[in-house]
């Protein structure tokens, strides 16, 4: 009898092969996925500040371990056991619940990054994801967002008006850039045809999307800086003038979560900037079907990319100042969101004009460069506006007006005329007293004859 020869297995879906994954691979996979974040936390903090350090020509910290990269577990054993400080103003409910709403969407934001492709794990057929749903982006964006609530919710609960104050700006903070970074995915998803986050990789042979949509990576990067609540836009924890922002009345452990919080969404941002914009685990310049791109070399060129982004969020924390809350608005409102909805309006009429087949890429660029060039000019052709002369005094950006330039300062104020009014009548009392001998009373007369 002639052996049957054996038949290669059939390809199968990310999702197929996802849904074939067994217990203990499922449970490897989340164990995994949740130390990313913590483990990913404990270096950055030690990197940052040696980066910074670097930056401001200082050391940074070289006391803990060698070379000062233990400063991370030296504060991760350390917070803990502060002590623990809890306002009696506060609603208690709500103040410890504040920093895990805070981190729980934090640590399972990762869960839809595909992180390489289809491997073998003690010989089980799988891809490096835990989880692909169709609308997987939709999934990370919302727990990205959620995390900021955790902050409005810490800075009311603590019954202090500086981390109130802190949690109002985030939560304008939430309403401002959340539709700015939605925006920007909309054009990923309009090229990839597809919400899921292993569908846009694969979708990204052909070129990444940070050259291709540039608009929409630069108005991402904007977002998800403020999204993070990092320099320049960490106005709801400046220390300058919130003394602490949302997190002024924790301590101990709950700060330290408000801590980690604060860098894992960090690295799901850059992982999601990744995944969407570079090409996500992808070798630059090569096919999918390349050794490069094959087995376990992909992760380490993903978590390459992932550093990238990392650095670039420390960079603009030793380099840019603090905004200015209107500042920080006028560039959501203003600037953001308005590219991003002109920047979708393109994007649709280029994907409308390409599903005719009758236009070429070159056509549409050319067309494009053209567009751009009439309004570049209209802007310049434009008369500026001319401001009218108001023979006023200036004010501040507070409304308090300034004092007139001929202002002359008097040599008394009305207290000081006052006091020495005062004074002159006190001394004109005494005077008095002097100059004029004490009566004596009939009465008192009488009293001192008796006795």
């Amino acid at each position: 009898m002639v052996p049957f020869l054996a038949q290669a297995q059939e390809p199968m879906t990310r999702a197929e092969l996802l849904a074939d994954d067994p217990l203990w691979l499922i449970l490897l996979k989340a164990v995994v996925v949740l130390l990313i974040g913590p483990l990913l936390t404990v270096l950055l903090i030690v990197g940052e500040r040696k980066i910074i350090g670097r930056m401001q020509n200082r050391p940074g910290p070289n006391r803990v371990g060698p070379g000062g990269w233990f400063q991370s577990l030296a504060d991760a054993i350390k917070l803990p056991f502060k002590e623990q400080i809890i306002p009696d103003t506060a609603d208690r409910k709500v103040y410890f619940l504040a920093p895990i709403i805070v981190v729980v969407p934090a640590l399972i934001g990762l869960a839809a990054i595909p992180f390489g492709p289809e491997v073998s794990i003690f010989g089980e057929r799988t891809v490096l994801q835990l989880i692909e749903l169709p609308v997987s982006v939709l999934l990370i964006l919302a727990g990205a967002s959620i995390g900021v609530y955790g902050i409005v919710l810490a800075g009311w609960s603590s019954g202090s008006p500086y981390p109130l104050l802190g949690g109002l700006r985030s939560a304008a903070q939430v309403i401002s850039y959340e539709i700015a970074m939605g925006l920007s995915i909309i054009g990923v998803a309009l090229y990839a045809q597809s919400l899921s986050t292993g569908d846009i990789v694969e979708a990204q042979a052909s070129g990444w999307y940070f050259y291709l949509l540039l608009p929409s990576f630069l108005i991402y990067v904007v977002s998800m800086v403020g999204e993070t609540n990092r320099a320049p836009f960490d106005l709801p924890e400046a220390e300058s003038e919130l003394v602490g922002g949302f997190h002024t009345e924790y301590s101990s452990m709950k700060f330290a979560m408000f801590f980690l919080a604060e860098y894992t969404n960090m690295v799901i941002v850059s992982a999601f900037a990744t995944t969407l914009f570079l090409g996500g685990w992808m070798f630059p310049f090569v096919g999918l079907d390349s050794p490069l791109n094959q087995g376990w070399w992909p992760v380490l060129w993903f978590f390459a990319k992932m550093a990238v982004v990392l650095f670039g969020f420390i960079w603009l924390r030793g380099t840019l100042p603090r905004f200015r809350y209107d500042q920080f608005m006028k560039l959501g409102w203003k600037v953001l969101i308005p590219v991003g909805l002109i920047w979708v309006v393109v994007i649709s009429a280029i994907r409308a004009i390409r599903t005719d087949g009758n236009v070429s890429t070159t056509q549409i660029i050319i067309v494009g460069a053209v567009v751009i060039a009439v309004l570049v000019l209209l802007t310049l052709l434009l008369p500026e506006k001319e401001v009218p002369y108001e023979d006023s005094v200036p004010v501040t950006g507070s409304d308090y007006p300034l004092p007139p330039l001929d202002l002359v300062v008097p040599k008394t104020t009305p207290r000081q005329k006052a006091l020495r009014a005062r004074q002159r009548s006190e001394q004109q009392a005494v005077r008095s007293e002097r100059a004029e001998p004490a009566s004596v009373t009939s009465g008192k007369e009488n009293a001192d004859g008796d006795v």
